[in-house]
């Protein structure tokens, strides 16, 4: 489902407050002492804290209003109680204290240099490493405060996933998605992802991961998905069935040849099992040992990279996308 002009927003405000947050942590972490890293992180610590903790409180401030107008114009803002904003800030979305998290590229840096790394590298990791923290806890935050404001509006029955423009392959295949108020959302270290709540009378309208795909340049769609993948979407194939298989893809080596595979929906259950098993009646293929749906297909799951270099044609590579469970 797309977004609503007020998600967008929503959205667009906190990427807005990590991003400044992030640029004036990463000014602080600059100052240290490359000779006393330990003793000059831990000099700064307290201006650090104080301004990613300020970023988290902005946003988790943020949700209420932006909920209220959200669902205001069709009489279901109706509240169980407001959100309490400082509860959101100084922990981390595991519920760490956020000064141990900041204590990270410390010792990232300090790991890098006792392993022989150039200083200037390791402080490079570092300052790496506080940039996705920072903006990574400010996003917990602020989604966290959303999904208390959400659970505590009962018209509220749902949400979905809103995705940001230049997310990662992982991220896109979840668009519009719809979840149960209480699920708890997906996220990785820096993914700006939001969410948006759904309601008897507040609907977002359909879009899907297809959709984000075909409004991409050629350029971000190698960048994002690479270009195997890209030309195995293009030939057909389903995007989440390409982005899922690199979970589990690894090499192996079959009748003395190198091939890139995956482990990713070979289960019985999983579509390209079933596929694969067809030739389990002429003696072609054996599951593993393990009961039920966990039993795994011994005929490997080719990678769409591998297809490409097998196929003898078009025609043919599509034949194999469909074999292997990217065309379903």
């Amino acid at each position: 489902m797309s977004p609503s002009p007020e998600a967008e927003a929503h959205q667009e405000a906190r990427e807005r407050v990590a991003e400044a947050a992030a640029r004036a942590s990463r000014t602080l972490w600059r100052q240290v002492d490359p000779a006393a890293i330990h003793s000059s992180w831990l000099g700064l610590l307290a201006r650090v804290l104080l301004i990613v903790s300020g970023g988290q409180l902005a946003t988790a401030r943020a949700a209420d209003p932006w909920l209220a107008a959200l669902l205001a114009p069709t009489g279901e803002d109706e509240s169980a109680g407001e959100i309490v904003p400082e509860m959101f800030a100084g922990v981390t979305g595991a519920g760490a204290p956020l000064a141990q998290a900041l204590l990270t590229p410390m010792w990232t840096t300090l790991v890098a240099v006792g392993r022989g790394v150039p200083v200037a590298h390791a402080m490079a990791r570092g300052e790496a490493v506080l940039d996705a923290v920072t903006r990574t806890v400010i996003a917990d935050a602020s989604r966290a405060a959303d999904s208390v404001g959400m659970v505590a509006r009962p018209a509220v029955t749902s949400y979905v996933r809103v995705v940001e423009g230049g997310a990662c392959n992982r991220c896109i295949i979840l668009a519009g998605r719809e979840y149960g108020v209480s699920k708890a959302f997906a996220r990785h270290p820096r993914c700006q992802c939001g969410m948006e709540p759904v309601t008897r009378e507040h609907r977002p309208e359909p879009v899907d991961a297809k959709d984000m795909f075909d409004a991409m340049s050629a350029a971000e769609r190698k960048k994002t998905f690479g270009e195997a993948a890209v030309k195995a979407i293009d030939d057909g194939a389903d995007i989440a069935q390409v982005v899922n298989a690199r979970r589990g893809m690894s090499s192996a080596v079959v009748y003395g040849q190198k091939i890139l595979k995956t482990s990713e929906g070979t289960t019985r259950r999983g579509i390209a099992g079933q596929r694969l098993k067809r030739f389990e009646k002429t003696g072609g293929l054996r599951f593993s040992s393990d009961s039920g749906a966990r039993a795994r297909s011994s005929r490997p799951r080719l990678m769409p990279e591998e297809i490409y270099k097998q196929a003898s044609d078009r025609d043919h590579a599509v034949r194999l996308l469909k074999f292997h469970g990217y065309i379903v």
